[in-house]
């Protein structure tokens, strides 16, 4: 038995207001990996909730099926908040089908801690579980944790959505703006970046050399996209109020769309490249499964120096995928190539976690074009750091 030495733990001091938040599960028969990766994608989400501090996953040595979620949350107002919340709502819809109804939910106040050390009456640093982006204090979380693709540039996305009706606004503004300049610093610089929609949702995608984070700062601190975004605030489906620091944080991590993978021809293509974005139409809780069977294809067609396929981004968030690519054609010679579909293997996998409706389908020329038509996304904007206008 372990026990606590001197001196005895302090009570809580009046500035700790800090709630531990302990959630009891049962995850059904069979609904262990799905469970496990559902909550890969959640982890990511509630850290980027504005007061959330840690969280940590545990599971039963004594009976496989009961499970644990602890958090910290810097205080119960801030929990509360967001646990009552449409967006948590809609972030927890996918574990349903995974865990049982026997679940409980505990909430306690935090009034003493004991470090690893035996010293007590501080606040000992928060053990963050591997993958979690860390976090100040206060909570805020730092930004965006992406990891460079095989040529070294750092992609990312961000996606919402605007009130319908007000998309060819909504474009004019998004495309008219002056840009910022590419270099941040001497370690960082603004690649390029690529705006598209398909009907109201817009998805944004940059190309940072160095760190997205402070490329993502540099940007967000410029007048004329300061003016931008107010622009745009009025035609949202999700209001904003960029004044205001924690609403702002908790809209752009609700909005990131990170990249899930990255596939890059091995040697640099020549001539002109077609540059490509299709939204999938993912059945519900297949958004993972889309995103990595477009993964594997890309890593196959760019391993094809001679094929049309130059280079390949999968973004995904839930059930929200996007796939950009460069083609050495464009997409309408090659609609199998700009879809990531290589066979007819392919063709019904993915008709499978897709909702193509009556009409739908991939294993011809015909079907593969129509396809394309209507999930292709509309460019508005591609802007390069070659060009002195860029980004």
């Amino acid at each position: 038995m372990t026990t606590l030495s001197e001196p005895q733990p302090k009570q809580q001091d009046e500035s700790d207001s800090r709630l531990r938040v302990v959630l009891m599960l049962e995850i059904q028969d069979g609904a262990q990996q799905r469970f496990l990766d559902v909550y890969e994608q959640l982890r990511h989400q509630v850290a980027s909730v504005p007061g959330h501090v840690s969280d940590q996953l545990c599971q039963s040595i004594n009976d496989p099926r009961q499970w644990l979620i602890t958090s910290e949350w810097r205080d119960q107002e801030t929990f509360l908040e967001w646990v009552d919340s449409p967006a948590h709502r809609e972030m927890v819809k996918p574990m349903h089908g995974c865990v049982s109804d026997n679940f409980r939910s505990l909430r306690y106040a935090v009034l003493r801690e004991t470090s690893a050390a035996g010293s007590t009456g501080t606040r000992a640093p928060m053990e963050v579980p591997p993958g979690l982006p860390r976090t100040s204090p206060a909570g805020h979380v730092g930004p965006p944790k992406a990891e460079p693709g095989p040529d070294g540039v750092v992609r990312h996305a961000l996606t919402f959505t605007v009130k319908p009706g007000s998309e060819p606004e909504v474009a004019r503004i998004l495309s008219g703006y002056a840009s910022p300049r590419a270099e941040v610093d001497e370690h960082t610089r603004l690649q390029r970046t690529s705006l598209f929609m398909h009907g109201n949702r817009v998805v944004r995608a940059v190309e940072v050399v160095g760190n997205l984070g402070d490329a993502l700062r540099h940007v967000a601190m410029q007048p004329e996209v300061r003016a931008v975004e107010e622009a745009i605030n009025p035609y949202l489906e999700e209001a904003r109020q960029l004044g205001d620091p924690q609403a702002a944080r908790a809209f752009f991590a609700r909005a990131a769309l990170p990249a899930k993978h990255q596939a890059i021809a091995g040697s640099p293509a020549s001539g002109r490249l077609h540059r490509h974005a299709v939204l999938y139409p993912v059945r519900p809780g297949n958004g993972q499964a889309v995103a990595e069977l477009l993964a594997r294809h890309d890593n196959l067609a760019t391993a094809d120096p001679t094929g049309p396929v130059a280079a390949g981004t999968v973004f995904q968030r839930e059930d929200v995928v996007v796939r950009l690519v460069d083609l050495r054609v464009p997409a309408e010679a090659d609609p199998a190539a700009a879809l990531g579909v290589a066979d007819d293997l392919e063709a019904a996998a993915l008709a499978r976690l897709l909702d193509l409706g009556p009409q739908g389908d991939l294993r011809t020329v015909t079907g593969l074009g129509a396809f394309l038509a209507a999930r292709a996304m509309n460019p508005v904007t591609d802007r390069s750091s070659a060009d002195p206008h860029a980004n």
